[in-house]
């Protein structure tokens, strides 16, 4: 059977008779083929040249084909591997598929069988291939849709988004309230690798702690009054793909233990049950609340905190981005448009300075709703002033700049650039610190 896959293979034995018969055998196949006589030059090749599937006996002298695999997974990572075993050597092999390989076949080769086996090894990898870049492509719009902006903070938070994605690292999203971290937490999950299983959210806000705890974890059946049958929780739904916990600065001394146990081991136990369950999950978590300052209250485990805080990705405010009003308003304007059936063409220039003049403290949220109150209450199909609250139009700008006379003392100048300073960042003292180059124990000191 010819392939129709335009395919590079590397064939690794160190018996040279039968590695010249694969060459042939995977040539009359229409296969690009190179040979190595052993592990060593194996690598060399897979150094200087991309392959689509590497055929390597399992007993080789110098780097054997467990090693040999390992090496494939480290430099070329989207090739496959079929292992080539001797009789006693099976059980290895097996082990070699736990560990990533495609498959194994056994010694003395058979002509269909390792044909059959190469030729689902690529379609295997074609089928990954064209999957990431559907993905990819699904997540670009995605993005588009949901995260509206250009500004420098935006770009920042995005990059950083897309360089973790692709990792299984725990991630912590930080940010007031409105900010959009739950978008952000669907940008991590659908450039992932987990984009196919399923995504659960859970607000650890909003749930009572006895109720919180039988949302995560599950409960067999009699487990307490009213559990008439076994309840699933959100980690085992979210079992393979990716558990959204926002709000995650709510969660109460107990249920902190339980989730840390979950994060540490990969396992938990159902209420009213002693039998764990092991699940796979990636963990992406949200506060509005400073982790920091509740560490040192002593409402939040401190290993905890490290376990989730492997990477931080900071959710800019929107009076940090204020450049995005504009964009983030017509955005919002044609949802709601659509939504309530008006014929509304825009913003009027005076709207739009004072949506962009406004600081926000409700960030991306609040400017949902004032749009969407414009859209409702408009009366000549253009968004005017008059259309916006009150509140929205009579707020004056927030100067970034502050008036020192001459003759001030130097401790008067300190005390109120800092001030100053946590005004405009809302509060925000790692923010604060940032900007004024110290450390933000520095911060707390001075106040």
């Amino acid at each position: 059977m010819k392939t129709s896959l335009k395919a590079r293979l590397l064939l690794v034995d160190d018996e040279t008779a039968h590695l010249k018969t694969l060459e042939r055998l995977f040539i009359k196949e229409g296969y690009e083929v190179a040979t190595a006589e052993g592990g060593q030059q194996a690598l060399d090749l897979l150094r200087t040249g991309a392959f689509n599937l590497v055929i390597t006996d399992l007993m080789m002298p110098d780097i054997d084909g467990m090693d040999l695999l390992k090496l494939v997974q480290t430099l070329q990572p989207e090739a496959e591997v079929i292992l080539m075993t001797a009789f006693g050597t099976v059980e290895l092999a097996v082990q070699g598929m736990k560990e990533g390989a495609y498959d194994f076949v056994s010694k003395p080769i058979k002509r269909a069988t390792i044909l059959k086996a190469a030729h689902q090894a690529l379609e295997r990898q074609a089928l990954v291939a064209e999957n990431r870049v559907l993905k990819a492509q699904l997540a670009d719009l995605r993005h588009e849709r949901n995260i509206i902006g250009q500004s420098p903070p935006l770009r920042e938070a995005l990059s950083l988004v897309r360089q973790v994605a692709a990792s299984d690292a725990t991630v912590l999203l930080t940010g007031e309230s409105g900010t959009g971290k739950e978008l952000f937490a669907q940008m991590i999950y659908q450039q992932s690798e987990r984009a196919t299983r399923p995504f659960v959210a859970v607000n650890c806000a909003a749930l009572p702690e006895s109720i919180l705890e039988s949302e995560l974890f599950g409960y067999e059946k009699g487990a307490f009054t009213g559990a008439n049958q076994r309840k699933i929780g959100r980690f085992e739904a979210a079992d393979g793909g990716t558990l959204f916990l926002d709000e995650i600065g709510e969660l109460s001394p107990h249920v902190q233990v339980k989730l840390l146990r979950v994060l540490q081991e990969g396992e938990f136990e159902r209420l009213g049950s002693n039998k764990p369950v092991r699940v796979d999950v990636r963990i992406v978590t949200a506060t509005h609340k400073d982790l920091d300052e509740e560490m040192r209250a002593g409402t939040f485990r401190d290993d905890l905190y490290y376990r989730l805080n492997v990477v931080e990705i900071k959710v800019p405010p929107l009076r940090h981005r204020l450049e995005d009003v504009p964009l983030l308003a017509e955005h919002f304007l044609r949802g709601f448009r659509e939504k309530n059936g008006r014929d509304i063409r825009g913003f009027s220039r005076e709207a739009l300075e004072a949506l962009s003049a406004y600081r926000w403290p409700g960030n991306v949220r609040e400017l949902e709703n004032v749009i969407e109150r414009a859209v409702v209450l408009d009366k000549d199909g253009l968004v005017n002033v008059d259309d916006l609250p009150e509140h929205v139009v009579a707020r004056p700008v927030e100067t970034r700049h502050i008036t020192i006379p001459l003759g001030t003392s130097l401790e008067e100048i300190e005390r109120r650039v800092l001030h100053e300073t946590l005004k405009m960042t809302g509060g925000d003292k790692k923010l604060a610190a940032k900007l004024l180059g110290i450390a933000t124990r520095t911060i707390y000191r001075k106040i």
